[in-house]
């Protein structure tokens, strides 16, 4: 089958998605069907915004379909009416069976990890989070259980020392699209031999997974050894960003967002959360086996700053820490 009679209905909703929608359509696959979530009220001004994926099928002028409900009867025989050979998901809702059981080729999702490794919400946050020196994105068959499904195929990447969510999402964006295209062209050359996730792994317990991160998560624990603190704050940077209370004498404790930081190990050990400043040059947190080194931070009424930039302007008072 010509790429061209392929018929493909694409489901996504963030940045991240409309990377893999802008291959096929500027590769010229057959692109017939845009599913994304419902338009919702953002900002001050509660102004109706779209999502990243409706506003570039927008400026394709592909036809978009955008359901409260999955199982919505009128949902489902609209989508029928597109005749898809084949459905792509890219970051999107857990299909119902109905769904993702409809074209005759399937559907295959795009997952930002090795499965079956890290199956779940935030993927590429864990995968820092837990100091991972690899990460890498895995096209696979939906099935019932979610990120479950066949494996079709897996691309890796390294993590560095120093990278943060921002930029492995990044290159995970650009890599998993070209994955896409690749999925697709197996599909259309019939050369897709799907494996079992439970080839991948020996034990259960073994797979370490990447639940929806909450606000909780994202508190730092001053009491863990700096290692972990350092990879907690870059493996949610920079969103939805590690933060912690600034403790004062004689006023209310202020939560403090941390976007960046270097790990400083030692062997001597201040008191868990106390602070090292000269007030004008450098913030160091005190943690187990060493001290976190704040490089760019935001209290409450600010925005993000660079701690010099923060510096000229507010002073951390003496006996003051994090907690």
């Amino acid at each position: 089958m010509d790429k061209k009679d392929l018929r493909i209905v694409f489901m996504g909703t963030p940045d991240f998605a409309v990377a893999s929608l802008r291959v096929l359509v500027e590769n010229n696959y057959n692109v017939v069907g845009v599913i994304t979530m419902p338009d919702k009220p953002s900002g001050r001004g509660h102004k109706i915004q779209h999502s990243a994926v409706k506003q570039y099928a927008l400026e394709q002028n592909l036809p978009i379909l955008q359901p409260e409900k999955l199982k919505n009867e009128n949902f489902i025989e609209e989508l029928k009416t597109l005749r898809a050979d084949l459905q792509i998901v890219v970051a999107f809702r857990m299909l119902p069976e109905v769904i993702w059981d409809m074209p005759r080729l399937g559907t295959f999702n795009l997952h930002a990890s090795l499965l079956p490794q890290y199956r779940g919400a935030a993927p590429i946050n864990w995968a820092i989070i837990n100091g991972e020196k690899e990460t890498g994105a895995t096209t696979f068959f939906l099935t019932h259980e979610i990120d479950t499904g066949k494996i079709i195929a897996q691309e890796r990447i390294p993590i560095g020392e120093s990278d943060n969510v921002g930029k492995i999402h990044d290159e995970l964006m650009n890599m998993g699209a070209k994955l896409v295209q690749k999925t697709v062209d197996l599909l259309l050359e019939d050369k897709v031999d799907a494996i079992p996730q439970e080839q991948f792994f020996n034990n259960e317990a073994d797979l370490k997974s990447a639940p929806k991160i909450f606000k909780e998560t994202c508190r730092i624990d001053w009491n863990k050894p700096v290692e972990q603190i350092y990879n907690h704050i870059r493996g949610l940077s920079p969103y939805p960003v590690a933060w912690t209370e600034l403790y004062t004498i004689g006023e209310e404790p202020i939560a403090a967002k941390i976007y960046s930081a270097n790990k400083i190990q030692t062997e001597g050990q201040l008191p868990v959360g106390s602070i090292s400043t000269d007030n004008k040059t450098y913030l160091q947190i005190a943690c187990m086996g060493g001290a976190i080194e704040v490089k760019e931070i935001q209290l409450p009424g600010k925005k993000a700053m660079k701690i010099d930039e923060l510096l000229r302007g507010y002073k951390f008072q003496e006996g003051s820490y994090f907690k």
